[in-house]
This record gives C-alpha cells, sequence and structure tokens, in this order.
C-alpha cells in the first residue's frame, strides 16, 4: 500500500498545518518571530518550526506544532531550553556547517525530531539496496509517541525565483528556478513525487524500516495480518522570490500551481533595478546578506548594515558579474523583508522541465 494513502482522507480535512499548530497565533512572517533568541543554530531551528510549506502535494506535508508536541506556545518552551543549553544541538549540527543548504537543513529536521516532547528519530540518511544496486535512500524515518506506524519523511529546503516568460502557463512550477539557474520547482516537485516518495513502497524498503521499528519482518511489507503502514509527509519549507515590479501596472505573477496559500515570499530583481527598489525604503531600514548555511533566519537586528554599506557591497559584487545574493532587509517597525540581487543578464538558461512521468502509485 502507498505511504499516503491512508492519510488521504486525514489530509483532505486539515486545515493549514500553521492554523492548526498556532491556535490563536497567526504567523504571517515567521522572521518577525525570532528576535527573542540570540543563538544562530536557535534561530535557525525555530524557524525551521514556524516556516510553512512551499507546496501542497498529496502526500501530508511537514510534521506540525501539535505533532510535535510544541503548540500552544510549546515551541517557545522549547527554544528557550536550547538557547539556555545549546550544546546537544551544536554537537548535532557541527558536521554540517561548511556543508551545502540541504544537509544543514537535513540536520535540523533529525534534531527537531529527536528532541521534541512527541516524537523520537529512528533512522536517516537510509539506504535502500536491491542486490548491489543503490535504489536510493529515506531522509528521515520517525515515530510519534504512543504511536506504532513508522514515519518516513522527506525533506527538502529550497528558494526559487518566479519568472514572468517562461515555460508553460503562468502558473507552472517550470517557471520557479534556482537562484543558479540548475533546478526549477517542476523538477524538485517531480523528483521527490515520482521517485523519492515510492521508494517506500518497495520490499527493500521496507525491511529497511524493519531494522529501526523492531517489528516482525512481515508486519511492514504486508504478509503478516496485522499490517503497520510506514506512513509519509514531505517537508518543503523555503521562499518564493516574486519578481519586483518597478513600474504600477507590470504584470504580475501569480503563485505557481500547489503553492500553499500561507508560503515565505520575497522578491528578486536585477542589480539595474536596485537604486529604484532602494529609493522606495523607508528611511532607518537596514540590511544584510546571507551565507550559507544560515538561509534560514535572518541575522539578530544589530548585525544588520546600513544601506550606503550594502550599496558598497552590492556594487563591488556586481561589478564583477557575480552571482545572485539574497538580502534580508528591516525597517523601522521591524518587519523584515527577504531579496535576491541578480544580475542583469540574469537567467543565462533555464533548466528543462521535468519529463511527463505515468502516475504509478
Amino acid at each position: 500500500m502507498s505511504g499516503w494513502v491512508g492519510w488521504q482522507d486525514i489530509n483532505a480535512k486539515r486545515l493549514s498545518w500553521l492554523e492548526e499548530s498556532m491556535d490563536d497565533e497567526r504567523v504571517t512572517n515567521p522572521d518577525d518571530m525570532l528576535d527573542a533568541w540570540r543563538h544562530p543554530l536557535v534561530r535557525d531551528l525555530g524557524w525551521l518550526c514556524l516556516t510553512p510549506d512551499l507546496l501542497r502535494m498529496p502526500c501530508p506535508g511537514r510534521p506540525g506544532l501539535d505533532e510535535l508536541g510544541l503548540s500552544k506556545g510549546g515551541w517557545r518552551d522549547y527554544l528557550n531550553r536550547l538557547e539556555a543549553a545549546p550544546e546537544v544541538l551544536e554537537d548535532w549540527v557541527a558536521d554540517a556547517m561548511n556543508a551545502r543548504l540541504g544537509h544543514y537543513h537535513e540536520r535540523l529536521w533529525q534534531f527537531l525530531l529527536e528532541s521534541s516532547p512527541n516524537t523520537r528519530l529512528l533512522a536517516h540518511n537510509l539506504p535502500v539496496m536491491r542486490e548491489r544496486r543503490t535504489l536510493g535512500e529515506l531522509d528521515i524515518v520517525y515515530r510519534q509517541a504512543g504511536c506504532r506506524q513508522p514515519i518516513h519523511l522527506e525533506v527538502a529546503i529550497k528558494f526559487y525565483l518566479g519568472l514572468v516568460e517562461g515555460p508553460g502557463e503562468d502558473t507552472d512550477q517550470a517557471r520557479w528556478v534556482g537562484p543558479g539557474c540548475a533546478d526549477s520547482l517542476a523538477g524538485k516537485r517531480s523528483h521527490l513525487y515520482h521517485h523519492q516518495l515510492p521508494l517506500i513502497d518497495t520490499p527493500e524498503a521496507r525491511l529497511a524500516v524493519n531494522e529501526f521499528t523492531g517489528e516482525m519482518p512481515g508486519a511492514l511489507n504486508g504478509t503478516d495480518h496485522d499490517e503497520i503502514k510506514v506512513w509519509q509527509r514531505m517537508a518543503m519549507p523555503g521562499v518564493l522570490f516574486y519578481p519586483w515590479q518597478s513600474e504600477p501596472g507590470q504584470v504580475s505573477l501569480p503563485s505557481p500551481h500547489e503553492a500553499t496559500a500561507e508560503h515565505m515570499r520575497g522578491h528578486w530583481l536585477t542589480w539595474h533595478d536596485w537604486p529604484a527598489f532602494r529609493a522606495g525604503l523607508a528611511a532607518g531600514t537596514r540590511g544584510a546578506w546571507l551565507h550559507k548555511p544560515h538561509w534560514l533566519a535572518p541575522p539578530l537586528p544589530e548585525q544588520l548594515r546600513p544601506l550606503k554599506e550594502v550599496d558598497a557591497y552590492l556594487t563591488t559584487r556586481f561589478s564583477t558579474g557575480a552571482a545572485p545574493l539574497p538580502l534580508v532587509l528591516k525597517d523601522e517597525n521591524g518587519g523584515w523583508q527577504r531579496l535576491f540581487v541578480v544580475g542583469d543578464d540574469w537567467p543565462r538558461r533555464l533548466p528543462l522541465p521535468p519529463a511527463p512521468v505515468a502516475f504509478t502509485r
């Protein structure tokens, strides 16, 4: 049985994970809720707790605060404890501090599921082998407290820039591309849905999961009368950057197909458009440029720089035709906004849309 089929009815009845997790606390921008914590890893973990998925796919989405045991303000207490004693978190992610963003993101998820009150990590980066051939790997396997079913969680963190002109209709996911133009939202969605998630349907994956659950071999592969289903979830937080409109009346870009209503948003603009954009910023606005892997939570307010320093850095950077740069800005009223500034010739190429795949699940 497909890993997510048993949850389809549940998923259809669910409100957004923020609505059911935060109760009366409505989050419009997780960046605005993290100033109480100073440790950068704790801030990144808080951002991960609060940030919605980019897409609502047929597979259930990310674990919400209720499932983690962190609803009704519990997430604040959890972050406060880590702020007071961050050593365990520091040790957990130490090997990912200079790694790619995706690896750092995975390590944060592993820690969150191991240390939250209602969940326990069973395995991560679990290889699925057929004879001597690797079929793939399962990002995370965990279990809720008091629940027999293991849960397979695939995770990805993505930052995509939308194109007014590009492949397909204006809501096509292929119009949303990474800053390096190496991948697209359409390609990532296709890979997750048609390759990563179906791995759990293979006997080899069920046997691999079985080693970490303590169940009898038949319980996870359907040969036991009391079958234990492996549930699935897909977590894909991140930011969608919409093209900045320099002139009133310009054609705006709608959200891509399957985008969640509450997904995080930013804007992207070319270096040529930066002066016009900057002219519209409120007096006292400050900013900072981000460095991987710390693309999650924004820097502390006191680490932000005056706009004249941001100007100088951008001028130096783009005089040599540098890669796109993520920025965060904060105005005097405390509101955050996210930007990507790109070269005037961006994008130089576009990733091909994914090939059509027959539905097999």
